[in-house]
C-alpha cells in the first residue's frame, strides 16, 4: 500500500477502545469496515429513507445504497491522493449508522422530542450505534472500532458533547481537524446525496430539466452531453448529465486538494490534524457551483409538496411514538423497556428518554409506520 507520509496508517492506529490482538488476514481498518458491514445497524439502512419514504418506490436512493455510493467516490478519491482507502471506505458506510427513519425530517422532530434531555443528532447517534448499541460481542459494547473510524463518523459536534466523548471529542474543543481520510469522507458524502438526489428528484417527475438547467453547474454538463448525444432517451440525458457533474466535482476535488497538500506539506497525520482548516475540498469556484446546487434541491426538492407533504406525516409519526413511549415504556419491546429502566436508574427521566429515542432511532420507515398503527389503531390487536 504505497500511502502518502500524512495519510491514516493502520500499523500506527491510536487503537481501540478496548485491546483486541491485531487481526492476522486484514487491517485493523478493514476489520472495522467487516464489522460495520455485519451489524444489524448497517442491515436497517436499506429501509431508510433518503429523501422518498422507502415504499414509495424500489429504485429510490436509503440510506444503504448512498452509503454505497459514498464509499465508492471516496475511495477514488483516496486512491489518487495516496490516502487510506480501507479508511475512507469503513468511514463512509459508516456515517449515516444513526439516522433516524425518515430522513432529516425524521432526525428534526427526533431533536425536538428530545430538546429537553440534550438533544438528538444522527452524527453523535452513529457513534453511539458503533460505541454502544451494537451488542454482539462477549468482550465488549459495541463494535470497538479504531479511533480513527471513530473520528470519521463523528463529523459535528457541539463542545458541551465533545466534553463528554473523551478522545474521539477532543478536537472539537482543541480546534483540530480530522484525517484526511474523514475529511474525504464528508466531501463524497455530499457528492453523492446532491446528485443523487438530481437523479431521484427527475425520475419521480418531481424535477424537470428545464427546472435544473436554471443551475449553471448542471447547464454546462447537459449541454455537453447533448452536444455529443443528439437523441438520447430520458434516461441516457439525465445519466450523462449526472455522470459528468460527478466526474467534474471528484477532478476539482482532487486538484484543488492535492494544490493545498502541497502548500501545506503535512509530514504526518498529526500535522494534519494541527492545521487550521480541512486541506480536502472544493476550488472557490466551484465550491459556489455546489452552493447553488444546494439551495436549488432545498428550494425545488426537499420543499416540493409532495415530498413536504409526506414528511410533514413522518415528523407526526415520530413526534407521536416519542410521546407514547416516553410516558409509558413498557409499550416497547422487553429489552428496550430493560434498558429504559437502567438508564432511568443511572440518569433520570433523560436516561428514558435516551433509550426511547434509540429505539426510534433505530426504526426502519416501515417499522415506524406498523409501530404508529400498533400502538394507535385499534384495529391492530398487535
Amino acid at each position: 500500500m504505497d500511502l502518502a507520509p500524512c495519510a491514516a496508517d493502520p500499523a500506527r492506529s491510536r487503537g481501540r477502545l478496548h485491546k483486541e490482538p491485531s487481526p492476522s488476514l486484514r487491517t485493523e481498518y478493514q476489520r472495522d469496515r467487516d464489522r460495520i458491514v455485519h451489524s444489524a445497524a448497517f442491515r436497517r439502512l436499506e429501509y431508510k429513507t433518503q429523501v422518498f419514504v422507502n415504499h414509495e418506490g424500489d429504485l429510490f436512493r436509503t440510506r444503504l445504497t448512498h452509503s454505497l455510493e459514498v464509499a465508492q467516490i471516496a475511495r477514488s478519491v483516496a486512491r489518487t491522493l495516496r490516502l487510506n482507502e480501507d479508511l475512507c471506505e469503513t468511514i463512509s458506510l459508516a456515517h449515516d449508522l444513526g439516522h433516524t427513519p425518515f430522513g432529516h425530517a425524521g432526525q428534526d422532530a427526533l431533536n425536538d422530542c428530545m430538546k429537553e434531555f440534550g438533544g438528538f443528532e444522527h452524527n453523535l447517534q452513529s457513534l453511539r450505534v458503533v460505541d454502544k448499541l451494537e451488542d454482539k460481542y462477549a468482550a465488549f459494547r459495541g463494535l470497538n472500532l479504531c479511533f480513527e473510524t471513530r473520528e470519521g463518523i463523528l463529523k459535528h459536534c457541539s463542545p458541551k458533547n465533545a466534553k463528554l466523548l473523551g478522545d474521539v471529542g477532543r478536537r472539537f474543543l482543541d480546534h483540530k481537524q480530522p484525517s484526511l481520510e474523514a475529511q474525504v469522507a464528508n466531501v463524497a458524502d455530499e457528492i453523492a446525496y446532491n446528485n443523487h438526489d438530481i437523479d431521484d428528484g427527475l425520475r419521480a417527475g418531481l424535477l424537470t430539466i428545464d427546472q435544473l438547467r436554471s443551475v449553471p453547474l448542471f447547464a454546462r454538463h447537459h449541454d455537453a452531453a447533448c452536444a455529443l448525444y443528439r437523441d438520447m432517451s430520458p434516461k441516457q440525458e439525465r445519466h450523462e448529465t449526472i455522470r459528468r457533474i460527478i466526474n467534474a466535482l471528484v477532478g476539482d476535488l482532487v486538484d484543488a486538494s492535492r494544490a493545498r497538500l502541497e502548500a501545506a506539506h503535512p509530514v504526518d497525520i498529526d500535522a494534519v490534524r494541527d492545521q487550521k482548516a480541512p486541506l480536502v475540498g472544493y476550488s472557490a469556484e466551484v465550491q459556489e457551483d455546489n452552493r447553488e446546487l444546494k439551495r436549488f434541491l432545498r428550494d425545488n426538492l426537499y420543499m416540493h409538496h409532495q415530498v413536504y407533504r409526506v414528511m410533514t406525516k413522518a415528523r407526526a409519526v415520530i413526534r407521536a411514538l416519542f410521546a407514547a413511549l416516553f410516558s409509558d415504556p413498557r409499550l416497547m419491546p422487553p429489552e428496550f423497556y430493560a434498558e429504559s429502566q437502567r438508564s432511568e436508574q443511572s440518569d433520570g427521566p433523560a436516561g428514558r428518554a435516551r433509550a426511547v429515542a434509540d429505539y426510534i432511532a433505530g426504526m426502519t420507515d416501515r417499522y415506524a409506520i406498523d409501530e404508529h398503527e400498533r400502538l394507535f389503531d385499534p384495529r391492530r390487536l398487535r
